[in-house]
């Protein structure tokens, strides 16, 4: 029986208990009061026979005889109706039966009354204990409604009840989750929007800008090449800009499921700097692999590419002529590693702890290229594989990104 697990019905319950034992108890003490009222009225009458019988002469031993006599007879009954004492004789005539109605009815009605009293005070306790409680729920849920979320249902019992009490605990826990989801997407909205607008605001002024100026010298052959060149690089840097934020935007929104499979190191490594090769050769720069060709780390092979590339292409963006970046990896029982080390000016300790940040440009770095993203957008792709991305970074020493991917045995 699951309801006598709350403990207020379980109380209630052996109350009942309890009443039922008072009632039994109750019945039998009335017993005891009727029997001993039918004593006191045998003796009363007899007494008074045996009184009446006396006083008219008859002997003590007749009156003894009559009165311990319990044979019945036709004369008895003959006799006993001519006085006008029958089964139809109302009670108020006969002086000890009435006496004795009275004393049993008042009896009863003092215990009537007591375990009236009794069993409603224990139901009115119990469905008071039970509205209180009815109640309680009803302010918190109303306290849910209002979107506040601090207080908690009762729950420190076993019952139907309070287990009904717990699985709303748990609805308004997922509406807070839910509200509280909502309230960050419209916040990472607003912001992405905000972040946009001011990114594309500089190349847009500065396409106009050109734009007019094209527009004034149309027949100058070198301004238009020079400017065209310079439209076009706004133009890249406003697609490199909305593609990162299409990436970042939709890791912020948990719409990508990351395949992680075994893959070669140096095969998406390769992958990752291929298109970066040219840029390299062409600044005068080197990119140079050193690693086992066995080695595999566990990984989405296009997304764990693309944090690769802009982690090379931001070595690439701080390095100068005759620059060097340095690929290489080490696998363990626990871990992989993947290290890009270059041998640019390094990273002010100020600027080391932002890096990672949304369009975050140190002071020495505004007239590189980019577009402040592909160092975040590579860390949110390594850690919602599980992975880690750390620096490591001195002025003038260089700067070193750890890729680190936890391996599966």
């Amino acid at each position: 029986m699951n309801f006598l697990q709350d403990k207020q019905i379980r109380y209630f319950f052996f109350f009942l208990l309890f009443f039922l034992s008072l009632l039994f108890l109750c019945g039998g003490i009335l017993n005891v009061i009727q029997a001993k009222s039918i004593q006191n009225l045998f003796l009363s009458q007899n007494n008074a026979v045996a009184t009446a019988l006396l006083e008219q002469g008859i002997s003590k031993d007749v009156v003894a005889q009559a009165i311990t006599n319990t044979a019945i007879s036709k004369e008895g009954s003959d006799l006993l109706m001519s006085i006008g004492v029958t089964e139809r004789t109302s009670i108020g005539f006969l002086p000890f039966m009435n006496e004795l109605q009275k004393t049993t009815g008042y009896s009863m009605f003092q215990m009537g009354m007591f375990l009236t009293v009794v069993l409603f005070g224990g139901a009115f306790f119990f469905f008071w204990k039970r509205d209180s409680l009815y109640q309680q729920g009803l302010q918190v849920v109303s306290r849910f409604k209002e979107g506040d979320f601090s207080c908690h249902m009762p729950q420190l019992e076993e019952g139907t009840m309070y287990r009904l009490f717990t699985s709303v605990e748990q609805l308004s826990t997922i509406l807070q989750s839910k509200s509280e989801t909502e309230h960050k997407a419209k916040i990472f909205l607003k912001n992405t929007i905000a972040d946009i607008s001011h990114q594309l605001k500089t190349p847009l002024t500065a396409l106009s800008m050109y734009h007019e100026i094209i527009s004034d010298e149309p027949y100058n052959f070198n301004v238009v090449k020079k400017y065209s060149e310079k439209m076009g690089q706004a133009l890249e840097r406003m697609e490199q800009l909305i593609q990162s934020m299409l990436k970042i935007t939709r890791l912020d929104a948990g719409n990508i499921v990351f395949e992680r499979q075994p893959h070669g190191i140096i095969e998406l490594v390769g992958e990752a700097i291929a298109e970066l090769t040219t840029r390299a050769e062409k600044e005068g720069k080197v990119i140079l692999l050193d690693g086992s060709t066995e080695e595999t780390v566990l990984c989405d092979k296009q997304w764990t590419r693309e944090a690769i590339g802009n982690i090379v292409k931001n070595a690439l963006d701080h390095t100068s002529w005759g620059g060097k970046i340095h690929i290489s990896w080490e696998c363990t029982p626990i871990v992989t590693r993947i290290f890009i080390k270059d041998n640019g000016a390094g990273i002010a300790f100020q600027d080391l702890h932002h890096i990672f940040k949304r369009f975050y440009r140190s002071k020495k770095s505004l007239d590189t290229q980019g577009v402040g993203l592909g160092l975040s957008l590579a860390k949110s792709i390594i850690e919602e594989q599980g992975g880690v991305l750390s620096v490591q970074s001195n002025i003038g020493d260089g700067t070193v990104f750890i890729l680190s991917f936890l391996t599966e045995l």
